[in-house]
């Protein structure tokens, strides 16, 4: 990321790395590591989900820059055939479908809505967007796993020559078994404590996702089921905030509620989305539309993402840190709300601008930082009474 943060002024760079974050990743016509001809990727589609609406009106928005040559993993990977031994139980057999996760992708994101729930309702246009980017175990103690999610993208130019790698932390999942203990998102930047009983929870794993600040997203309960071809991971309904790709494009909405399912494959997984968008407001809750969504994770052999790992080992004590006070908050917070801002300035662009200086710098100062994350994380919490009687969500 510091190799092309030298190229532009400071202000300059904060505006294109908002923009990859709302609209991650590359976009082509014809996407490389594509072995389908020419005339066939050429084709006019029908719009999925709108059979009958003229193609023009469901041209895909998202990113629009061009990656380079993507090489697609052909083979099995180790990670899956572990998961396809015999006499494993399946509390191990869970665990090894979360680890087969990691790796080296090509992940692209897709959604559509599919309906619509208000007067001269018309669909929007599809989302579509991909790039590269390496996936972590950074920790993994049995019943409790982190993984995270690094971009680390190259552009390719007009002339054909290739830039980068540009590395960004992504999000993160962490995975805890028979988990009792969420936090879940209730509207209005608010989460709040949700108990489960120890019934309830038997034999299930807990996915939470959180932003790419290490912010909390959404925590929602589901098991996994497993068979000869296949393992996937069934979620029950939860809601989320508004995700990057819609909070700076529309303001009509502002829960996502919906169920996610993962399937472990042998060349990667797949993210499918079932989601409703929900308005909560003072005046009346109601639904707004509908979508489905398809993200896939295609192990790659090439390009080389080992910059993620480089960058990693340099800002993890950083980061590490700025979890460890996320874990303080939730065990010491039932309810808290999270700002939108502090001074004009976005949580991830503080984290990220301390990262950077941590990767330049040859030592990490670890009571310097612990001090400055937890003034920062602080500075956008409101964990007072006002979140109660909030009017405006």
């Amino acid at each position: 990321m510091k190799k092309l943060e030298k190229s532009f002024p400071k202000k300059t760079f904060w505006i294109i790395l908002s923009a990859i974050l709302s609209n991650w990743g590359c976009q082509t016509v014809e996407q490389a590591g594509n072995s389908q001809p020419k005339e066939v990727q050429k084709a006019t589609p029908l719009p999925f989900a709108w059979p009958f609406l003229e193609p023009e009106m469901m041209v895909s928005r998202g990113g629009t820059s061009q990656g380079s040559e993507v090489s697609l993993a052909k083979d099995p990977d180790p990670r899956w055939l572990a998961l396809q031994k015999s006499g494993l139980e399946n509390f191990e057999r869970d665990r090894l479908a979360i680890l087969a996760m990691s790796g080296n992708y090509r992940t692209s994101f897709q959604f559509t809505e599919t309906a619509g729930f208000i007067k001269d309702y018309s669909p929007p246009r599809p989302y579509f967007s991909w790039g590269t980017e390496n996936v972590t175990v950074i920790e993994d103690v049995g019943t409790s796993i982190s993984l995270q999610h690094t971009l680390v993208m190259y552009f390719r130019k007009a002339s054909g020559e290739v830039m980068g790698p540009m590395v960004m932390k992504h999000w993160r999942q962490d995975w805890n078994y028979e988990d009792t203990d969420l936090h879940t998102f209730k509207g209005n930047k608010t989460w709040a404590r949700e108990t489960l009983s120890a019934e309830t929870v038997e034999g299930t794993w807990t996915q939470s996702v959180f932003q790419v600040d290490d912010s909390p997203r959404y925590e929602v309960t589901g098991k996994w089921s497993h068979g000869p071809q296949f393992s996937a991971w069934q979620s029950k309904s939860s809601d989320r905030p508004l995700p990057r790709r819609e909070y700076s494009v529309r303001n009509d909405y502002n829960v996502l509620r919906g169920e996610h399912r993962i399937t472990i494959v042998p060349t990667g997984w797949v993210h499918e989305q079932h989601n409703r968008k929900f308005n909560l407001n003072a005046e009346g809750d109601s639904f707004v539309a509908q979508e489905v969504g398809v993200n896939r994770y295609e192990r790659i052999t090439n390009p080389d993402l080992s910059a993620a790992e480089e960058t990693w080992q340099k800002t993890s004590p950083y980061w590490s840190t700025v979890r460890d006070t996320w874990k303080k908050i939730f065990a010491t917070h039932d309810r808290f709300q999270i700002k939108a801002s502090h001074e004009d300035s976005k949580l991830w662009q503080i984290h990220f601008s301390h990262a950077g200086e941590i990767e330049q710098s040859k030592n990490y100062d670890a009571a310097k930082w612990s001090k400055k994350v937890k003034e920062t994380i602080y500075k956008f919490l409101n964990t007072g009474e006002t979140i109660e009687s909030e009017a405006t969500y």
